[in-house]
């Protein structure tokens, strides 16, 4: 067992919820930013540029918290840290794959979140695959 904090699928799903709306917030902020590309008018349905554009600000939500201070504002309201298993800081190759696998595990109507159920570790299928875990911190 790589640690009895290691957090519950619950409270994992409460923290993504958290960071859904906060998420949003950051994507519409980064929409209107580049508006003025389009004379702000709508981007097509479709466009490339824009989807990866949003992507890369998902990305940096993400793992640019997960590399500083361990958390997201999501994880930090539901006292989560991510770690590696051993304790220590995972890096930004593993943070980065941990994004990926995440997008992985909700595409496939969040199969890789409830694997957790499965997991003897509580892990998700993209911790697992990214060396990463999820532990609940203590109380401040």
């Amino acid at each position: 067992m790589l640690n009895k904090n290691t957090c519950k699928l619950r409270r994992r799903l409460m923290a993504i919820a958290y960071d859904c709306c906060l998420l949003g917030s950051v994507l519409f902020f980064a929409t209107a930013l580049v508006l003025p590309l389009t004379g702000g008018a709508a981007f097509p349905a479709g466009d490339i540029l824009y989807s990866i554009y949003l992507t890369l600000i998902c990305y940096l939500y993400f793992v640019w918290q997960w590399s500083k201070g361990q958390q997201t504002l999501g994880m930090r309201a539901w006292r989560l840290c991510l770690r590696a298993p051993d304790g220590a800081l995972p890096g930004w190759r593993a943070l980065s794959l941990r994004f990926i696998l995440a997008g992985l595990s909700w595409s496939a109507l969040g199969a890789g979140f409830f694997w957790a159920w499965l997991d003897r570790d509580r892990l998700a299928f993209h911790d697992r695959f990214s060396k990463t875990i999820l532990i609940v911190s203590d109380k401040r």
